[in-house]
């Protein structure tokens, strides 16, 4: 029997790469023995110092509501929300093209079951420090200069792997399968070429 490898996936709900990798992990689940646990990292975090425009404060301020509200209810409810949530909100954000992110927290909660008035803490810092604990987990096992998402293979993390659209079936175990060879060799560090493709939703 072969040994279940673990999968630890950082991501922010508002990055279109971190949910295209996020679906890939979904089919690697259904073709191979694999554990994932799912964790917020956050794109305003990264962000913080890059630009001081009152437009990108505000841009980074509504970006932290859809993670902020994922951190109050795994802290209130239970960690098992982390992935529910992600779900139902990426499903709007991304496919959906729904960018009201009020309205997507609000749908997201009442379809995973969870009290409306979490939608506060999307503007709320009570629980900014188990999101920046975080972050901070995932950031430190890759270094500062990457994005959303971080995924760890067995315990050895880069940023992605950025694909679209994600494989499917036996395509996308074929692709963990390459991705676990090459974290296991204690010397590889980057593989990348410029995305010349967006997102593809399907």
């Amino acid at each position: 029997m072969s040994e279940k490898n673990i999968v630890d996936f950082w991501f922010d709900p508002a990055c279109p790469w971190a949910w295209m990798t996020s679906r890939w992990i979904g089919e690697v689940e259904k073709v191979r023995d694999i554990e994932t646990e799912w964790h917020v990292m956050s794109l305003a975090i990264l962000n913080e110092g890059n630009d001081d425009s009152a437009e990108h404060q505000e841009n980074m301020a509504r970006l932290r509501g859809p993670v902020r509200v994922v951190t109050a209810a795994a802290e209130l409810h239970g960690s098992e929300y982390i992935k529910r949530l992600y779900d139902a909100m990426g499903t709007r954000i991304h496919p959906g093209g729904n960018k009201d992110f009020d309205d997507v927290i609000a749908q997201s909660l009442e379809e995973v079951g969870l009290p409306a008035e979490l939608a506060g803490y999307a503007t709320s810092e009570e629980f900014d420090s188990p999101l920046q604990a975080s972050h901070d987990k995932g950031i430190s096992m890759v270094g500062e200069d990457v994005g959303t998402p971080v995924v760890a293979f067995n315990g050895t993390a880069f940023f992605g792997p950025v694909m679209t659209p994600a494989p499917k079936g036996e395509e996308a175990g074929k692709v963990w399968d390459g991705a676990v060879l090459l974290a296991g060799y204690p010397g590889f560090y980057e593989l990348k070429r410029t995305r010349n493709e967006g997102p593809i939703f399907d």
